[in-house]
């Protein structure tokens, strides 16, 4: 080759390129890339058929959801009491004389039993200005109470913790004129005894 440089030894240099090993490791890089992206792909396709894109589609935007009903009984009718089972004392808070007796008497042809007939006491004589007041004990409230008030639906309802029993008072009052009308009274009792409407469905998301 020339005096310059002399060749010693059994090895003689290469003379060719280095290969360059670069290109293999960025070819194997890139099929890992492929190989994964075709698997995120194939298991999302198996999330759609086998539902959990519904699972998805819930969490971004809510509106699937699932009908729910509770399971419950026919309905029954209110226990309503009878007015035949109800006592009511008729008193009389105003200076018209007559009223508790006449009051009375309609209250009994309605079905209801007749107790004390009357001038109202001395609480309640010549100091009720409205149509009236009926007055029961504590347990009368939610049960006997309205059962009268839908022949006078106009009272003032008023309870007595320390009353004992379970008759009523209906003491008149200066604004009263009348009984309601029967026809009116009826379909109220009616309205108290109606089933409850049966439970709606829900949704369950």
């Amino acid at each position: 080759m020339g005096g310059k440089y002399r060749i010693t030894g059994n090895k003689y240099p290469r003379m060719r390129r280095p290969r360059r090993h670069g290109r293999l490791v960025a070819f194997g890089v890139t099929s890992a890339v492929v190989l994964g992206v075709g698997g995120w792909g194939t298991l999302q396709l198996i999330d759609v058929f086998t539902g959990g894109g519904r699972k998805a589609s819930a969490a971004g935007g809510g509106t699937e959801c699932e009908p729910t009903t509770r399971t419950s009984a026919a309905p029954v009718a209110r226990a309503v009491p009878e007015p035949r089972t109800i006592t009511v004392n008729v008193l009389n808070a105003t200076t018209r004389s007559g009223l508790a007796k006449k009051t009375a008497d309609e209250l009994k042809k309605r079905g209801f039993k007749i107790g004390d007939v009357g001038n109202a006491t001395k609480d309640y004589d010549k100091k009720v200005k409205g149509t009236g007041v009926l007055l029961g004990p504590s347990a009368a409230l939610d049960t006997t109470l309205p059962v009268l008030d839908t022949q006078l639906p106009a009272a003032e309802r008023r309870t007595d913790a320390t009353r004992k029993g379970t008759v009523l008072d209906l003491v008149i009052g200066d604004a009263f004129k009348d009984l309601a009308k029967k026809p009116d009274a009826d379909r109220a009792l009616a309205e108290m005894a109606r089933p409850e409407p049966a439970p709606k469905s829900k949704k369950k998301c």
